[in-house]
């Protein structure tokens, strides 16, 4: 069954220096691990709520794989390029 990384962050600068080499670093880790993203950016319509600044959704073929991949010591070694840019919600959820 597939899961999803769910990423909701909030930034005063979503394309900072630091954001920017986060995803560029982590693109190959997500693949290394068989994902894949579905959602990367783009508008945001809120119904409810309060409003990211950016929504990231990360396909993963189950949970294991997307629990690997942010287990992953590469993976450790970048975050923290992400928390210090940017408040951010992460969970896993399975699929349907």
């Amino acid at each position: 069954m597939p899961a999803y990384v769910i990423a909701l962050l909030r930034a005063e600068d979503l394309d900072s220096e630091p954001l920017r080499e986060y995803r560029a670093a982590n693109t190959p880790l997500v693949e290394r691990h068989g994902g894949r993203f579905t959602v990367r950016g783009g508008r945001v319509d809120v119904l409810e709520g309060n409003p990211p600044g950016r929504v990231v959704v990360i396909e993963f073929p189950d949970a294991a794989a997307a629990r690997a991949w942010y287990d992953d010591p590469d993976y450790e070694a970048i975050k923290g390029l992400r928390q210090q840019a940017a408040e951010t919600d992460l969970v896993i959820v399975d699929g349907a």
